[in-house]
Order: C-alpha cells, then sequence, then structure tokens
C-alpha cells in the first residue's frame, strides 16, 4: 500500500503555505519538495509524527529549484548523505553550487531572503540524478512518471502517479489552499513562458488525473475544472501585464497599478484572512516582474 501524506512547513508561521509531501510504500520513503532550509525542523517534526525521520527518508523528487521547494536539499544531504536527489538537467547545476540561484534570489529578497528561506546548501554531485523526462521512478511498489513542464520554470517537472490518478505538479499549477475555490497565478521571473506553460497544462490534463499536489497548498480534488480556470487566470494576468505596459507609465508605476488590482480582486473575492494569506503567498510583485519580462520577450520577437 502506498500512502501520500501533506506535511505543512508552516512557512513563517502561516499554516497552509508551503507542503512538503512524504510517500511511503513497502519499506520506502521519498519526499517531494522538501520545502525551504527555514523550515526544516518544522520538516523534521512533521516526519516524526509519521514515524519518519531524516535518515529513513530513501529520496528527494524536486519539482523545481526554487527556494521555497528545494531550498533544504542541501541542510537534508548533511543529515542524510545516501538520499538520491531527482531534479531537472537544467536545474541540477545549481544544486551543486547554489551561488547563482542565491544571488538571483537576493535581488529579488533584499535582506528578507534569509528570514524567508534560509541557507541553501550544496548537494553533492553524486548524489544527484538528472531528469530530461519520461523516467520512472520506483518507490517501495509505486512507480512515478516524470513529466517535463516548463512554463513557469525551465527546469520544472511533474511526477505522475497513473495508479492513484494523481499529478504532482509543484508550481505549474498555481496557489490554491486545499477546500479553497479561490486560485491565484505564481509568475516570478525569469523563466515564464505562457505558450510552453500552456503545453504543459496539456500533458498534464491529458492525463485525466483525478488529484492534483500543489506545494502551495495540498490536494486539488478538480484537475479539469482547475487546469480550465488556469488557463484563464494567466491569459488575463498576462493581458492586463500587456495593457499596463502599453499604457506609458513607468516601471515603478506599472508594478504599483498590478499589485493594487490584483490586491483589490483578491480582497474583494475572499474573506480577509484568507486575502491576507493569498496576498503575502502570491508574491504579487514578483509576478509582475515575472509576466514584465515576458511581455517584453514576446513583443520582441513578434
Amino acid at each position: 500500500m502506498t500512502t501520500y501524506t501533506t506535511i505543512d512547513l508552516n512557512w513563517t508561521a502561516r499554516p497552509r503555505s508551503i507542503a512538503a509531501l512524504l510517500i511511503q510504500s513497502a519499506g520506502r520513503s521519498a519526499i517531494v519538495d522538501p520545502g525551504p532550509e527555514s523550515t526544516i525542523e518544522e520538516l523534521r517534526a512533521g516526519l516524526k509524527k509519521r514515524g519518519q525521520t531524516f535518515q529513513s527518508i530513501d529520496s528527494l523528487l524536486l519539482t523545481h529549484i526554487h527556494l521555497d521547494h528545494a531550498g533544504a536539499t542541501g541542510a537534508l544531504l548533511r543529515e542524510n548523505p545516501r538520499l538520491s536527489v531527482y531534479v531537472h538537467e537544467f536545474g541540477a547545476a545549481h544544486m551543486v553550487d547554489p551561488s547563482r540561484l542565491m544571488a538571483s534570489a537576493a535581488r529579488l529578497y533584499g535582506g528578507d531572503l534569509k528570514p524567508l528561506y534560509g541557507e541553501c546548501l550544496p548537494v553533492p554531485e553524486t548524489s544527484l540524478r538528472a531528469l530530461e523526462g519520461g523516467e520512472r521512478i520506483r518507490i517501495g511498489e509505486a512507480e512515478l512518471e516524470v513529466c517535463y513542464t516548463p512554463g513557469h520554470a525551465s527546469h520544472h517537472v511533474t511526477y505522475w502517479e497513473p495508479e492513484s490518478k494523481t499529478a504532482f505538479v509543484g508550481d505549474t499549477a498555481g496557489i490554491r489552499v486545499e477546500g479553497d475555490t479561490f486560485l491565484l497565478p505564481a509568475t516570478p521571473p525569469p523563466d515564464i513562458d505562457l505558450e510552453i506553460w500552456n503545453q504543459s497544462l496539456d500533458k498534464i490534463a491529458a492525463w485525466r488525473p483525478e488529484r492534483l499536489f500543489l506545494t502551495h497548498f495540498g490536494f486539488i480534488e478538480n484537475p479539469a475544472e482547475h487546469i480550465q480556470l488556469y488557463r484563464i487566470r494567466l491569459k488575463e494576468w498576462t493581458e492586463l501585464t500587456r495593457k499596463l505596459l502599453e499604457s506609458g507609465a513607468d516601471a515603478t508605476d506599472a508594478e504599483r497599478a498590478f499589485v493594487d488590482v490584483m490586491t483589490s480582486e483578491i480582497r474583494s473575492t475572499v474573506p480577509a484572512a484568507a486575502a491576507d494569506h493569498y496576498i503575502f503567498n502570491g508574491g504579487l510583485r514578483l509576478s509582475w516582474l515575472g509576466l514584465m519580462r515576458y511581455v517584453r520577450k514576446s513583443a520582441s520577437r513578434a
């Protein structure tokens, strides 16, 4: 029997923000996206409640290398050097030497970087299992298929488990807390590409999954509806970005306008506490920067 258990990492003392997923099957264990190093003690405590430790885990399955998903990887290897780390080949080098990854994050987050995400320690190259898509990963009795799903990030993969009809999609399908109806895109720089993102959503939809697992946050039970809505949301955000850039407003004013519009929409759609949660976790300024880069690149190619 295979079990899939959500571990709430309680990021910045905000429950239901970042989820790690524990897979247990026939005496083997794996974690999909262990989260940032700043929440490593929450991960440790969550595993302990389920009779697991860092030493009992066999592998880490990274959907992509953004710090909120994979930042704890190097720290986990320090405690359990036998871990196998699965990651897309485009992200593998940044796991071995995270200096460029951290420098890029520092430009975005400034002094908030360490409180939010902690450290990002290097991963030994011998521990990495570089993926390109099409591989199969066995965890006990479970077999997961690897699918390359760029759009949010050029090094993003999705793990598909056909027996349970569950797709572990990382950030490919946005931010939506389990049980909520509200759905928020996540479009940070530098890799946003709507054309290939929609192709990735096509791949996931073609499996006809019965559940999606989102790192932000939890299981979604209506995948077809969710994916269709997400396509619409991505298109709406992109069109707003394009209009603001074409309005002649300077970059600071355009960014402020985007954030204000999205903040107002969130506050008018969901209750106050939930709105605060989505606004904080949504990183609206970062989403603006990612979409602005994409729209400008698209215009230069036209």
